[in-house]
């Protein structure tokens, strides 16, 4: 495991009670899908945002452009759970600088997806199609990694399609360059790279003490 820290910007006092989180590529509702930083029993309210009605978000629109749905300096966090892979790679810096605008100025971005170097590590050990592990949906491969998971899209879900990638220097430029005052990176076990990006007036120390409680150190 590996992280890395990135221009990081000025501390201060924050609270995490009675604070909105905007959960965007949410799916289908459920408890584990949300961090366990915003816990709703600590005082976060989660507003839940997709671009499948099906799923049955809070609001349905893209994250490519949300101007009409999400008011800007109105939620104290964002969280992305796997699903900026799922963007084409030229809308990527407009995502980011969308989750920029609707952050208030102590908020921060908090987002996981693969981490396209562990993948493609994998790739050069085994092979394109050797398990790499076992998800609830059945064994993944590095080409579900890098493409999206082929089953569920040969079954129709062709949301479930992988569009661009991720390592943690490049992950950390694209923030950067979208308006925020610094990140951090972790490239974490099962093929996860994790990312907070945070805004000018964030508490850096706070945020990454209640990340760290909840199961995910950025400082070590």
């Amino acid at each position: 495991m590996t992280q890395r820290n990135f221009d990081m910007p000025r501390q201060g006092s924050q609270t995490f009670r009675n604070k909105r989180v905007l959960h965007v590529g949410c799916g289908v509702k459920s408890p584990h899908r949300l961090h366990p930083v915003f816990d709703l029993a600590q005082g976060w309210n989660e507003i839940r945002l997709d671009l499948d009605p099906a799923v049955r978000p809070d609001i349905v629109c893209t994250t490519v452009n949300m101007r009409k749905d999400v008011a800007s300096a109105s939620v104290d966090a964002v969280w992305s759970s796997h699903n900026m892979e799922h963007l084409h790679d030229h809308e990527v810096p407009l995502a980011l600088s969308e989750f920029h605008r609707v952050l208030r100025p102590d908020g921060y971005f908090l987002m996981r997806c693969p981490d396209l170097q562990s993948v493609m590590e994998a790739f050069l050990q085994n092979g394109l199609e050797a398990t790499a592990y076992t998800s609830p949906a059945g064994p993944i491969t590095p080409l579900d990694m890098i493409y999206g998971h082929r089953p569920s899209i040969a079954a129709g879900n062709e949301f479930m399609a992988h569009k661009t990638g991720f390592t943690d220097i490049r992950l950390a430029r694209l923030l950067l360059e979208a308006g925020f005052a610094g990140v951090n990176t972790k490239r974490a076990d099962g093929f996860d790279l994790w990312a907070v990006a945070f805004c000018a007036e964030a508490d850096i120390e706070s945020c990454l003490f209640a990340l760290a409680q909840s199961g995910i150190n950025f400082t070590r």
